[in-house]
């Protein structure tokens, strides 16, 4: 029997989340498995990862071959290089306390690694948010400024109708007064 380490895909439509199963290769993907070792959700930043490390390590020591991504994933929690130090320590190249340093050295660097990242990820999305207020900021006081001239435009027009129409009132006064001077001496 070919044993796999593999992802099994639950969640709703576009938004899965994994289980990281041990399985016989022929069984169906979502279908039966022999043990569950941790799981795997990628829509959260950095993706959220619980694997129990020693028990992937002893699935690997008896053969279990991950699949691609499952290969990705264990390297990034340390798994494969945890057997790696295994393999060391049972050639007579390093001793159990040895390979146990070595792990926890890189686990705490790796730790530090992708605490780095979701700083940088976080004050990231804080910069554009900043500068998309700013943004929208500086449109606003564009339309304002717009909607000022346009307002200023429209009372000086106003302003000029309004004179205009005093002085074409007052106009037609002064040409009924010529045309009442102009009558009285034919009466």
């Amino acid at each position: 029997m070919s044993v796999k380490i593999r992802l099994q895909r639950h969640g709703r439509k576009k938004a899965p989340y994994y289980h990281i199963v041990v399985a016989d290769s022929r069984a169906p993907r979502d279908g039966k498995f022999i043990e569950n070792i941790g799981y795997y959700k990628p829509q959260t930043v950095p993706a959220t990862i619980e694997l129990d490390v020693d028990k992937a390590v002893a699935w690997l020591e008896k053969g279990a071959q991950p699949s691609d991504t499952c290969r990705a994933i264990l390297s990034y929690k340390g798994a494969m290089y945890k057997k790696h130090l295994a393999v060391g320590v049972r050639k007579g190249a390093l001793t159990v306390e040895q390979a146990e340093s070595k792990f926890t050295q890189w686990l705490e660097a790796k730790n530090n690694k992708v605490a780095v990242h979701s700083e940088n990820f976080k004050k990231s999305l804080s910069e554009k948010a900043a500068a998309l207020l700013a943004e929208e900021a500086k449109v606003k006081e564009a339309r304002a400024a717009k909607l000022a001239e346009k307002l200023a435009a429209a009372n000086i027009a106003a302003a000029e109708v309004e004179a205009g129409a005093t002085e074409a009132t007052e106009i037609p006064e002064v040409a009924e007064t010529g045309a009442e001077t102009a009558e009285t001496p034919a009466e």
